[in-house]
């Protein structure tokens, strides 16, 4: 059972299988080798048979398992995060996508309004919401320039680096997008000191690796008598310590990520919404637009 939600990142295998993993080669932490896209899943030699060098030994999980896990009952309030990483297809990844969430029992309100589609790159935005027009879409990434640019008007949610919204820049993004009605999520936020300066912000996630320190703070801080004790334990110093919090870096940061991201998926165009048709159907996008806001 998750604590409030998880995220995952997807890639597609060869015979279009959805998987679980974050790098787009299996060499970095599996006991296999090969770009995902380049290998099947099914077979004598397929990923279904990879597992995890690190101890406990596991298998890559699926798309459709992970679906499976949400769906239990006691799984119903958890929040999906998909991390869209920039190396797919997006036509193709998002077609399978939906075939696996519209397969489950009364999806369109117990399952797809708590799914988020993170995407990292605008030309993902197009295809998304034509093929899966009933999720939310964030924004992934470390410029908060190219937020503004390319993602401002197609995504509700901006999921932040947290370094790049540590300062003046940070706060007037952050303050910009509470009056849009948009929501922030920041990562990786794993520092107890970086945990509640967001929870200060009054950001929408924190995402971390350690959700237990995240919870146990979460805690203490729900106390209304307690939250200034707690606030004043933990000091603000820290944003003016690291070079990492400073304008200057965060510049190099957004540019040595656009370089990387443009060289592998083209570069970023702004889209024009009105001419996106989602071929689902209008009365089920606005149904599920009116559950993504309850």
């Amino acid at each position: 059972m998750f604590p409030d939600a998880t995220s995952q990142d997807v890639h597609v295998s060869l015979d279009g299988v959805v998987v679980m993993f974050h790098d787009p080669d299996l060499s970095r932490t599996t006991d296999s080798t090969g770009l995902i896209r380049e290998r099947n899943w099914y077979g004598n030699d397929g990923m279904e048979h990879c597992r995890t060098t690190k101890e406990p030994k596991q298998a890559i999980p699926t798309f459709v398992q992970t679906v499976e896990l949400l769906m239990r009952p006691e799984n119903r309030h958890v929040k999906f995060n998909v991390d869209v990483k920039i190396q797919n297809d997006p036509d193709r990844l998002f077609k399978l996508m939906h075939e696996i969430i519209s397969a489950q029992d009364d999806w369109q309100t117990t399952l797809a309004p708590r799914i988020l589609l993170g995407l990292w790159h605008s030309r993902f935005i197009t295809p998304a919401k034509t093929h899966l027009p009933y999720l939310t879409l964030s924004h992934i990434g470390v410029s908060l320039e190219i937020a503004r640019e390319f993602f401002w008007d197609s995504c509700q949610v901006f999921s932040m680096l947290f370094h790049v919204l540590a300062n003046a820049e940070g706060e007037r993004f952050r303050r910009d997008a509470t009056k849009a009605g948009k929501h922030i999520m920041v990562w990786t936020v794993n520092d107890p000191l970086q945990m509640m300066e967001a929870a200060r912000w009054n950001v929408a996630v924190i995402l971390t690796d350690k959700p237990r320190v995240w919870l146990d703070l979460r805690t203490q801080l729900a106390g209304k008598s307690q939250k200034p004790a707690v606030q004043a334990a933990y000091s603000r110093t820290f944003l003016w310590t690291s070079p990492f919090y400073y304008r200057p870096t965060h510049l190099l940061i957004s540019y040595m990520s656009r370089k990387r991201i443009e060289k592998e998926a083209g570069p970023f165009q702004k889209v024009e919404l009105s001419l996106i048709t989602p071929p689902h159907g209008p009365e089920l996008v606005a149904a599920s637009v009116v559950s993504a806001q309850a």
